[in-house]
């Protein structure tokens, strides 16, 4: 039996792009999914697809920002299943502009979703798992985790910082939470569609010309997660062949 069967998978950002192609591919798997993000229709299709195709899904609206919002879904999961075995941190924005673009009102947007959204995720799942004695929380970082670029300044650090929580997690999981971070390159999802800076827009659509599939992703997730339990995946880049960056 796969370690994937009736694991019961929280996923934030679970309406298109990587949170799509991983509850997919994890239903098929034969995990519990409980899918979050703010679009009802969405969440409710996929919900939908999942189930009539004989897999296991129910759906939160999460607005990752608010944290009682996060704690309401971690509850609502845990109600659910009755326990809670992986947490997805896979909501993300990413408004690109150079700083002198003074684009404040992004980065605060960016802050609140790509680190304060997984803290919150972190916060929300955490006593349950220490309670439990197991767990796995997976966040996704990106290349600009490990590298800073022009007009990435302020995606950079939030990234940067995805990926020190990552590590504190396994510092601090005593052995029983494990931590994966993953880092993709340019992949095929909405990601660029929150770019309102026309210059970063364009250099951004170049780059991203070269993009690979969102479930090139989700395969990387599953096998962090179907690893025995001694077994810790701690840290995935995942780059189109053709991606310099």
């Amino acid at each position: 039996m796969s370690e994937i069967q009736n694991k019961v998978v929280i996923i934030t950002g679970a309406s298109s792009g990587l949170g799509e192609a991983t509850a997919r591919r994890l239903a098929k798997g034969g995990a519990k999914l409980m899918l979050a993000a703010r679009r009802e229709d969405r969440l409710k299709e996929l919900a939908d697809d999942i189930n009539k195709a004989g897999g296991t899904a129910k759906y939160q609206l999460t607005d990752v920002t608010d944290r009682s919002q996060v704690e309401a879904l971690a509850k609502a999961t845990h109600q659910a299943y009755g326990q809670i075995d992986v947490l997805v941190n896979n909501a993300g924005l990413m408004p690109l502009s150079p700083l002198a673009a003074l684009k404040v009102d992004e980065w605060d947007k960016m802050i609140d979703v790509n680190i304060k959204g997984v803290l919150y995720g972190v916060a929300a799942v955490l006593p349950i798992m220490k309670q439990q004695k197991s767990g796995h929380i997976i966040n996704l970082s990106s290349v600009a985790g490990h590298q800073v670029f022009p007009s990435g300044v302020v995606y950079c650090a939030t990234k940067f910082a995805v990926k020190a929580i990552s590590e504190g997690i396994r510092l601090e999981g005593n052995g029983e939470i494990r931590s994966t971070n993953i880092s993709p390159g340019a992949v095929d999802t909405e990601l660029t569609s929150t770019i309102s800076h026309e210059e970063s827009a364009k250099n951004a659509d170049q780059m991203y010309g070269v993009a690979i599939d969102a479930d090139a992703i989700a395969r990387a997730i599953a096998y962090a997660i179907e690893q025995p339990s001694d077994v810790d995946i701690n840290e995935m880049i995942i780059r189109p062949t053709k991606q310099e960056l």
